[in-house]
């Protein structure tokens, strides 16, 4: 019988396997790669192949050949320098019985490198900084020594006891400095946005003719783009490698930079760099999707930094997103990551883009990602009648007023299970461990999440519920933003406005708009969540149709801006509160059976609610304040007495007080990640003593004017609510209709933010600008509903 090279290769794989003459139901075939192998091998274990692209073959030839039943793929230990992502098509489907698996043989270190591996001659420079010259054609933005990732030249110097940034300085931008950088074209700007809910990027493009940068970017998230001059950092310029560790690669001249450490040697250093954005992609569609692929004990890494390709928004979320990540899944089903590690993504680790079907990412480690960790995001043109930044929206007449998604082409019903995720957003800082947005049905279920530079796990809108946060361990969070939570949500869906007072009037004729999007209640249960720097959990901006359950809340309490439908029962909040914000006329809220250490903090609340009850509040002047607002008229007063605080046991004494408010008990010890390895790696936690009830109320002052109420912004809650990068302002906390300054135009909850030319923070400087105000008329900006206004005030006679 004579046979192709092909088909011999095929007979010796089933043979092999034992397949011939059996059951094929009954069987599996094995191929095997390792980093020494040769792709004309058929890919036994004494003949492996050496590239995951020739095993992708193999299992698509064995499948020509009619063989359904399950694939193994072994991977020997070693690297894997993959010149090209490892892409799975339609054609490489699978079904339930015959599975393709991709894993590690007998727990053999393999690792997936999008990098490549330096060979070079280094020369002494100046300074203790030596130089090499490159042979590459490619550019690369990250330098891995001994396994280590190094720091790009910058400035400030990288100081890991700071949290922004590692280090940020007001002069990074000073015209000296700027001065003296001869060539800083391909150099770059990160900084927090001026209200501190994102970063933005800028390549440096080279200077004009008057010496000043010239730059592309800032797109990076979807509000506001002015940054705060005060956070800012600069990298990849050559005159600021001024330390140990730092590089700088010159890509025109080919010419790399690097000052090591005294104990380094270098000579025999293994030099790594990633060329490639991503390592693996799944391209198939909602009619072909590729199913039943597996990776399993993979470890994953060198990948490219993406935070300049960051710029499509998320619907009217803070956020803009890159689809893509180190594994990129589009048109999926029956996939699988599981017991694979991440380290050091340029980018997204995960990224579920569009359709997405019963995928599962389970006992894995996200380590220092660039962005987020799992990301979850559907196809905008499955929304109805979507809208794309905070001041947009869609008026009711030519509203689409079905409730649901257009298509399927979304993620839905995925798992993402006992992982452990850490140090997200190492440059992009408007990102999450755990990313949801135009999804449904997303269960997230005993990760552990930490050392995060904005929100642990976010829902970007309501499309379309249903999604599932549960046994989580959720901390250090928000550690460089601000105005955010542990957990964080918007809602900003079909009927939400900017315009609250036409949000108000929309609303109150056609309710049935609120569940439009959000069609299935979003589920938070059992969560141990943690915020020093916000909210542990903050529903913002119209966030709708929640359960809120049985969570441990160890800081900063629960927050709840406007939105309809939300039940928040038998929570713990450990020396905080309930910050209810804004909410609307019949917005249908329960809060019951919850215990609060602190009085709760409204803001601009007229409306309770459906019922606020049944709550143990820590003093007895809480419940009094509360009943004087009509609230609580069957909460209990007491200091809660607590299991073992200290190893965070909050198990309440259920004496007659507690027992009265119906608040159960719920497990203390079992949230996060479940796998013993991932549990070795989170580290030891110190919980919050329960301290006393908070002492005398304090004095607020208030300045009448003009039939207007003005206070001194206070705090990050009337902060949040006012939507300002700085409480160091005055607002208009209350206006009488038909008053002077009524009739001039001024509104409850404007912000005065300059009278003529003089810039107002404070009562002193009001007083001072009105004081030396002349004319008939004097000009006052205001921010109103998130943007400036001009208003022109009549003269105090």
């Amino acid at each position: 019988m004579h046979l192709s090279p092909v088909s011999g290769i095929i007979v010796t794989l089933l043979m092999v396997s034992g397949f011939c003459g059996t059951p094929a139901r009954a069987q599996q075939t094995r191929i095997f790669v390792s980093v020494h192998g040769n792709d004309q091998a058929p890919g036994t274990l004494d003949q492996p192949v050496k590239t995951l692209q020739r095993a992708q073959q193999l299992v698509r030839l064995v499948r020509k050949e009619g063989h359904r039943a399950a694939v193994n793929v072994f991977l020997r230990g070693g690297t894997y320098y993959l010149d090209s992502p490892l892409v799975f098509r339609p054609e490489d489907h699978a079904k339930d019985d015959g599975p393709v698996t991709f894993q590690h043989y007998h727990h053999e270190k393999v690792t997936l490198s999008g990098g490549r591996r330096l060979h070079v001659a280094w020369v002494p420079w100046k300074n203790g900084i030596y130089r090499a010259k490159l042979s590459t054609k490619f550019d690369f933005d990250q330098l891995f020594i001994n396994g280590v990732k190094q720091v790009r030249a910058r400035y400030p110097n990288k100081d890991t006891t700071v949290a922004i940034f590692n280090g940020v300085s007001r002069d990074a931008l000073s015209a000296a400095r700027v001065k003296s950088w001869r060539h800083p074209r391909d150099g770059f700007i990160h900084a927090l946005q001026k209200s501190h809910w994102g970063s933005l990027s800028y390549q440096i493009t080279g200077k004009d003719s008057a010496g000043r940068l010239t730059v592309v970017g800032g797109y990076q998230i979807n509000r506001s783009h002015q940054i705060d001059s005060a956070a800012v950092f600069v990298e990849n310029i050559l005159e600021e490698l001024d330390t140990t560790r730092e590089w700088y690669y010159d890509s025109a001249a080919h010419l790399l930079y690097y000052k090591p450490p005294p104990n380094l040697n270098l000579r025999q250093a293994k030099i790594e760099v990633p060329v490639l954005m991503e390592l693996v992609i799944f391209s198939g569609d909602t009619l072909h999707p590729v199913s039943h692929i597996h990776f399993d004990g993979i470890t994953f890494t060198h990948t490219r930094e993406t935070f300049m390709l960051t710029r499509e928004p998320l619907l009217r979320g803070d956020w803009n997103i890159f689809r893509g990540g180190v594994v990129l899944l589009s048109g999926t089903a029956h996939c699988s990551f599981s017991h694979c590690n991440f380290e050091s993504p340029g980018g997204n680790a995960l990224f579920f883009s569009d359709y997405n079907r019963d995928d599962t990412v389970r006992h894995c480690l996200i380590r220092n990602a660039g962005a987020s960790g799992i990301c979850f995001v559907g196809d905008p043109l499955a929304v109805r009648s979507p809208s794309f930044s905070y001041d947009q929206y869609v008026p009711y007449d030519r509203l689409d007023k079905t409730a649901g998604p257009k298509s399927s082409d979304f993620p839905r019903d995925c798992y993402v299970y006992d992982n452990l995720i850490v140090g997200t957003g190492s440059i992009e800082k408007q990102t999450a461990g755990v990313q949801l947005s135009m999804c449904m049905g997303i269960q997230v279920i005993h990760n552990t999440i930490y050392h995060v530079p904005r929100a642990g796990i976010n829902i970007n809108d309501g499309t379309w519920g249903g999604n599932v946060i549960k046994d989580n361990d959720v901390f250090e969070t928000v550690l460089e933003t601000g105005d955010h939570g542990a957990f964080n949500s918007w809602g900003r869906d079909r009927y939400w406005s900017p315009d609250r007072s036409y949000m108000d009037s929309l609303v109150a004729v056609h309710p049935e708009l609120v569940k439009l999007d959000v069609i299935h209640p979003n589920l938070i249960r059992h969560n141990r969540f943690r915020c020093d720097h916000g909210w542990d959990i903050d529903l913002d901006d119209g966030s709708s149709n929640y359960i809120i359950d049985s969570n441990l809340c160890l800081n900063g309490g629960i927050k709840l801006r406007e939105g309809f439908y939300r039940t928040v029962r038998n929570n713990l909040m450990v020396n905080n509160t309930f910050h209810p914000h804004v909410w609307f006329k019949d917005s249908h809220v329960l809060f019951m059976h919850n215990i609060i250490m602190r009085p709760y903090a409204p803001i601009r609340i007229t409306y309770w609610g459906d019922s606020i009850d049944y709550n143990l509040f820590a003093d007895s002047a809480a419940p009094l304040d509360a009943r004087a607002r009509g609230t609580d008229h069957h909460s209990a007063a007491e200091f809660p007495s607590f299991g073992d605080p200290a190893t965070g046991d909050y198990r309440a004494k259920m004496d007659a007080a507690v027992a009265a408010t119906g608040f159960r008990n719920f497990s203390m010890h079992d949230f996060g990640v479940v796998s013993p390895a991932l549990k070795r790696l989170v580290p030891q936690r110190v919980f919050p003593v329960p301290a006393g009830a908070a002492g005398k109320k304090k004095t607020v002052t208030v300045h009448r004017w003009r039939g207007a109420v003005l206070k001194k912004v206070e705090g990050p809650g009337e902060q949040s609510a006012l939507g300002l990068a700085s409480a160091a302002r005055i607002y208009v906390a209350g206006i009488l209709p038909g008053s002077p300054a009524y009739r001039d135009g001024l509104r409850q909850n404007d912000v005065i933010l300059r009278i003529g030319d003089k810039k107002i923070r404070s009562f002193k400087d009001f007083r001072s600008a009105w004081g030396k105000s002349t004319g008939d008329l004097t000009s006052v900006d205001v921010f109103r509903n998130q943007q400036n206004k001009r208003l022109s005030i009549r003269a105090r006679k």
